[in-house]
């Protein structure tokens, strides 16, 4: 069992919380139109969780050297020795394949599609060495589950995935930028870039408010698009309370409660993927 806790923290498990409601949300969505499927859930949930842990191996495996020289991250498995290196790329190998072969079990296009998905994910653990924009980055990787999601489902042309897609990507986006300030002198002194390296601290807090509101408009253009009812709007409301919270938490001078903002996410994503199941159902 204390390999298994090991592997479980290496790639953050319980944070799988953050992606895996919106990829449901898009198959939810693609449902409406197409045969509702118990085998799709599962193979939808292995395929997430797959992706995710792939993508987080990846990025505990390459940036081991400098998680090792920064006191925050520097009691990380591999840094500390409780995984070494082989294990965690035969983790990242094993992961990938998992999640490959779920895609081909949802459809050929899912399939051919899954390389292309991994190589999304994987270069967020590569951007930071050449744009400063790598927060971004990690916002359009996880907008890549909604879309899934739909296209899993069987979903078709329509702008329900996207406009999901892009309120993901914003709302993940923001909350990095707020998490990788804590980090902003050890990545100038180390030469990583950052969004919060390029425009400092107090500019970028406004910017991830500002996704972050932006983040609320796309969920709520989607209750347009999709025709949901107004129950719908209910979470997007309490989204929104969540996300206000959260950026009060954290100022220019103060990034103590970064942690705690950051954990705040996990809820955001549970709250609008039940409401939205509820919505659905009523309707």
């Amino acid at each position: 069992m204390g390999k298994v806790s090991t592997y479980l923290s290496f790639v953050r498990f319980g944070h799988s919380v953050f992606a895996l409601p919106f990829a449901l949300t898009g198959a939810l969505l693609a449902w409406r139109d197409h045969p509702f499927s118990w085998p799709q859930v599962a193979w939808i949930v292995v395929c997430m969780v797959g992706a995710r842990s792939a993508a987080m191996g990846f990025n505990r495996l390459v940036d081991a050297r400098h998680d090792a020289l920064n006191p925050r991250t520097s009691m990380r498995e591999l840094p500390s020795g409780a995984m070494t290196s082989r294990e965690a790329a035969a983790f990242v190998l094993a992961s990938s394949a998992i999640f490959v072969y779920g895609a081909s079990r949802l459809s050929t296009l899912c399939f051919v599609l899954a390389p292309v998905a991994l190589a999304i994910v994987f270069w967020y653990s590569l951007a930071k060495r050449y744009t400063p924009y790598t927060q971004l980055f990690l916002g359009l990787a996880m907008a890549v589950a909604p879309v899934g999601g739909w296209l899993a489902a069987g979903g078709g042309t329509g702008v329900e995935p996207w406009l999901l897609g892009l309120a993901i990507g914003l709302w993940v986006g923001g909350f990095d930028i707020l998490y990788a300030c804590q980090d902003l002198d050890f990545d100038r002194g180390h030469g990583l870039l950052s969004i919060p390296t390029r425009f400092g601290v107090s500019r970028s807090i406004r910017l991830s408010r500002i996704m972050h509101v932006a983040a609320v408009a796309a969920m709520a253009a989607l209750w347009r698009v999709a025709d949901l009812p107004s129950l719908y709007v209910v979470g997007v409301a309490i989204v929104a309370v969540l996300l206000t919270y959260e950026q009060s938490l954290v100022s220019d001078d103060d990034l103590s409660q970064v942690k705690r903002a950051f954990d705040l996410n996990g809820y955001v994503g549970i709250v609008y993927f039940v409401v939205t199941a509820l919505s659905l159902y009523f309707q």
